[in-house]
């Protein structure tokens, strides 16, 4: 590849030059012939003070640049560099913009170079990263960055970046380029002169890497040989050689007591058929100490064990990490598998077939582009390893392996069904690790998505209660139904209904489409009413009282309500239930044009007439949804509308959940199977399971308990301060309480340097609070993220928190889960208010009806138990390793001033839980930290 790039980076003092921003450094790497020939940087004279955040952000300090040059003199230098050349930055549009608006200041001409942007081509090349920040990619390809933020070191690493995606675009399959070429003319820089360099350059052989369909390359597929599990080793030898054995796996490996001992439990309770809890501090090792036994069970017993997890995380951490280890540990080849619904697994038929049709939308070309390169790689087909743009993620759901048709468990889809060969692998697995989801599907489906099991482990088993609500209980938003009918279109427009006009066209059958047309705008527009009239219905009744994520609630009964807004929702329901009572008319009458056309068609036509006949189903869903919902409320369910008051007007979810699962789990699943082992860090409250035990339906069963404290040394490495002078919250307003709040983890801020989870319990207060301290003038020094406030992605607030070393992130109860920030990632936690949830939440009221009904109490037996696991969780983020320091600030003085703040206390391992005015907690914390450990 001849040409020459130039890759540029600037630093500036904001974002925009059209209102004064100017440039302080300017740097551009020089490559040529797959080399870097030249560099280039100076800094930048910009006439005024370099704002506190930027400087924070970049180390490049006002006495820097006093005595640069300033743009203009160094402009005839720029131009020179950038003559015949591909203008090449991380993030081009911000450079190329900034530069010309420079240059156009000071009387130069406009650049009209072409532009290649290394985030679009990484986003296009790299499909699995977490990220495409620059230190993302640069830790990702291992490019050391020496200066992250100062334009010369960020130009080098983007010119290393660069270097990197063209060496593997070189490598892509002809049959990959030719598909990407066609895709560029719709990115965004010119990326298709790259591509179209590299096929003129390319060997004309194929890679035998690679299987090729309907030209498409795929990365080749290596069936997995069927296990055999047959050997003479059982858990009782292994037991009295573990030690040298796992010594063997792990050089570095540390003895602990409790993994001995949880390893040997379950081993127990596999063999005695026993279900058991078992609460495993922080520390343990818990996920060796339940695999060994479950592999020795499976290989011994030719049976699966099934190990369920709530996070994608700790699922990838058991197959990636765990099992390779596992394999070292145990003397006989072990066999794991990931199963998941099919929704998480692509089509090759689809992506084909879509691939074909024209979409000008960015993000569903981009997301083409990711699937073609990722599809060279994948030995899975899961989506959960591509990350996918926002809109992408609308499109795969066009494109996975939901709803198969007839002709996908036919030659030769069958044999690139990602789902199938998922499925294979689990058959013969030792280990098949699946998700809290899609196991209590198989338990309402009587036992058919996962292979046969008896003995199962679950982990992160304190979610179990929630997925098995929402699992057993109806959600219809109008979002779900205005994806259905758009994926249905118009004649005129893209969509299966255009299709299969076509469809009946080519084959001169005559069918009404036309009435279904007018059908489905009459159901778009319905349904739009039905959401709005919701909406409405519910901000009459409520006001704008939000809730943890913005949202508002409110619980109806349908026996109960009444009026001409009830009346106008139950006519809007029924219109739509009306209308698609004769969409299913229409559609019976149509079936013997649809058979007799499928013998005939093309095998895409085929696909679409099948693709349309679900469809149609999902509105028969939808009709019963709304029978449920709306008409025949279920016994034993609350049901409730959500809605976003400052969302769009039909923006509307309706909920119904049963009141308790206990029953139907016990029932359907635990009475079922022999060996139910349900672990996590956080399962007991004041030293028992009494809690677990009643909401998940294990009273009858009378588990096996085992609880095993962490094995850090907290005394030392974490300490709790709770201020004695902090006010209740019910003394002063939700205003004058979030100012005290705001100067207090200001200062608490002050002296940890940052690097703090703040946590709430209501949005509103977290909104409140936010406003405050972004008001207070000694906030400069910090980078303040707020959830909900700054940005609702969860994902997107904890990388933010991550990069910047000063940083606040305020978060409302969902941050207690799954937050993962070991070393000095997170190094203080305040908790605002101690983590109830709130007794408005329409589920919980219904539970608390129930409760006082069978003369409980809902605060002692429910509210309370809740709390303290949450709480437990909180506390377990903080101490990830034994080098791990850190402190939490308890802000609410129920936790001292109540009969029931001992519990919480109770919960703590043993720690020193410090009380004294706020002055001198903050003095006493100085102290503390800086002590040797």
């Amino acid at each position: 590849m001849n040409k020459r790039f130039v890759v540029v980076d600037l630093e500036t003092t904001g974002h925009s030059p059209k209102q004064g921003d100017k440039m302080i450094q300017f740097a551009a790497v020089i490559v040529e012939d797959g080399k870097i020939v030249e560099r280039f940087s100076s800094f930048l004279n910009p006439g005024m003070d370099i704002p506190p955040f930027i400087t924070q952000l970049t180390n490049i300090q006002n006495d820097m640049v006093k005595d640069a040059p300033l743009f203009e003199e160094i402009s005839p230098k720029i131009i020179e560099l950038l003559d015949d050349a591909y203008f090449v930055a991380h993030n081009v549009a911000f450079d190329l913009t900034f530069l010309q608006e420079e240059l156009y200041q000071c009387g130069r001409e406009t650049l009209y170079n072409s532009t290649v942007d290394t985030v679009e081509l990484a986003r296009i090349l790299l499909p699995t990263v977490d990220g495409y920040k620059l230190s993302q990619l640069a830790e990702y390809l291992h490019i050391e960055h020496e200066n992250p933020h100062q334009a010369d070191s960020d130009a080098e690493v983007t010119a290393r970046i660069l270097l990197l995606l063209i060496e593997k675009l070189k490598k892509l399959p002809l049959t990959t380029l030719k598909q990407l070429y066609a895709l560029s003319l719709h990115f965004k820089s010119e990326i298709g002169e790259l591509i179209q360099q590299v096929i003129d350059d390319k060997s004309y052989a194929e890679d035998d890497s690679y299987e090729f369909i309907h030209g498409i390359a795929l990365n080749k597929y290596q069936p997995h040989s069927a296990n055999e599990k047959q050997h003479s080793h059982t858990y009782e030898i292994f037991e009295t050689e573990k030690q040298k054995l796992f010594h063997q796996a792990l050089p570095l490996f540390e003895e602990r007591k409790g993994q001995w001992e949880m390893m040997n439990f379950v081993q127990e309770c596999f063999a005695g058929n026993e279900h058991a809890l078992i609460e495993a501090g922080t520390g343990i090792g818990k996920t060796y100490a339940y695999l060994v036994p479950a592999v020795f069970y499976a290989s011994v017993h030719h049976q699966p064990v099934i190990i369920s997890t709530n996070t994608v995380t700790l699922q990838q951490q058991i197959i990636e990490k765990d099992v390779p280890i596992l394999e070292k540990i145990v003397p006989f080849p072990v066999t794991a598998a990931v199963l998941k619904g099919r929704e998480h697994y692509i089509s090759i038929r689809k992506f084909i077939q879509l691939l074909k049709e024209r979409n000008n939308n960015y993000d569903a070309i981009l997301t083409k582009a990711k699937l073609l390169i990722w599809l060279t790689e994948t030995e899975t087909g899961d989506s959960d390893e591509i990350n996918l743009p926002s809109g992408g993620k609308l499109f795969w759901e066009q494109l996975n392996e939901s709803n198969p048709s007839p002709s996908d468990f036919k030659h030769p889809w069958k044999l690139y069904s990602f789902y199938e060969r998922a499925q294979n692998r689990a058959q013969n697995a030792h280990i098949v690790v699946t998700n809290h989801r899609l196991l209590l599907m198989d338990v309402m489906s009587n036992h058919e998505l996962l292979p046969e099991y008896e003995q199962i482990i679950i982990d992160e088993a304190h979610h179990l209660e929630d997925i098995a609500g929402e699992e057993l209980g109806e959600r219809l938003d109008y979002f779900a139904v205005h994806a259905l009918l758009n994926r249905i279109g118009t004649i005129q427009d893209k969509g299966l209904l255009k299709k299969v006009h076509h469809t009946f066209v080519k084959y001169s059958i005559e069918l009404n489409t036309e009435f279904l047309q007018d059908l489905f705008v009459q159901l778009h527009s319905e349904c739009d009413d039905l959401f709005r009239l919701i909406h409405s219905f519910v901000q009459k009744r409520i006001g704008n009282q939000q809730g943890e994520i913005g949202r508002s609630s409110y619980r109806y009964k349908v026996e109960k309500e009444h009026g001409h807004y009830w009346t106008a929702i139950q006519e809007a329901a029924s219109r739509i239930r009306f209308l698609i009572h004769d969409l299913f008319t229409w559609n019976d009458g149509a079936r013997h044009s649809f058979d007799e056309l499928y013998d005939k068609v093309t095998k895409n036509e085929q696909s679409s007439l099948h693709e349309f006949q679900t469809a149609v189903k999902g509105f028969e869903h939808i009709s019963q949804q709304i029978e449920k919902l709306l008409f025949k409320q279920q016994s034993h369910h609350v049901t409730w509308f959500e809605i976003e008051p400052k969302g769009a007007a039909n923006a509307t979810y309706i909920y119904s959940q049963p009141t308790s699962i206990a029953d139907t789990l016990a029932d359907e699943f635990f009475a079922k199977k022999q060996s139910v082992i349900l672990t996590s860090a956080t399962l007991t409250v004041n030293g028992t399971f009494d809690y677990l035990i009643q909401e998940l339906g294990l009273y009858d069963f009378q588990p096996a308990q085992l609880i095993l404290p962490s094995e850090f040394d907290y005394e030392k490495q974490a300490r709790v301060y709770i201020p004695q002078d902090m006010p209740a919250v019910n003394e002063v307003s939700l205003y004058e309480y979030s100012a005290m709040m705001a100067e207090s983890i200001l200062d608490v801020a002050k002296v940890t340097n940052g690097r703090m989870l703040v946590l709430f319990t209501s949005y509103d207060m977290l909104k409140a609070t936010y406003g405050y301290l972004k008001e207070l003038n000694d906030l400069e020094e910090f980078v303040l993220l707020g959830q909900g406030v700054t940005t609702r992605n969860r994902n997107r607030l904890l990388k933010d928190f991550s990069q910047f070393e000063h940083s606040i992130l305020l978060g409302t109860n969902s941050l207690w889960e799954g937050i993962d920030l070991p070393g000095d990632l997170l190094s203080c936690l305040v908790i605002v208010r101690l983590p109830f949830s709130s007794p408005n939440q329409p589920l919980l009221t219904a539970k608390f009806e129930q409760m006082k009904k069978e003369g409980k109490s809902p605060f002692m037996n429910y509210s309370l138990p809740q709390a303290v696991i949450r709480f437990k969780q909180g506390f377990g983020r903080l101490i990830r390793s034994k080098s791990d320091r850190g402190a939490i600030f308890i802000f609410d003085n129920r936790i001292t001033r109540t009969a029931y703040g001992y519990h919480f206390l109770h919960s703590l391992p043993k720690v020193q839980v410090v009380q004294k005015t706020f002055s001198n907690i903050l003095l006493d914390y100085k102290e503390w930290w800086n002590e040797k450990t």
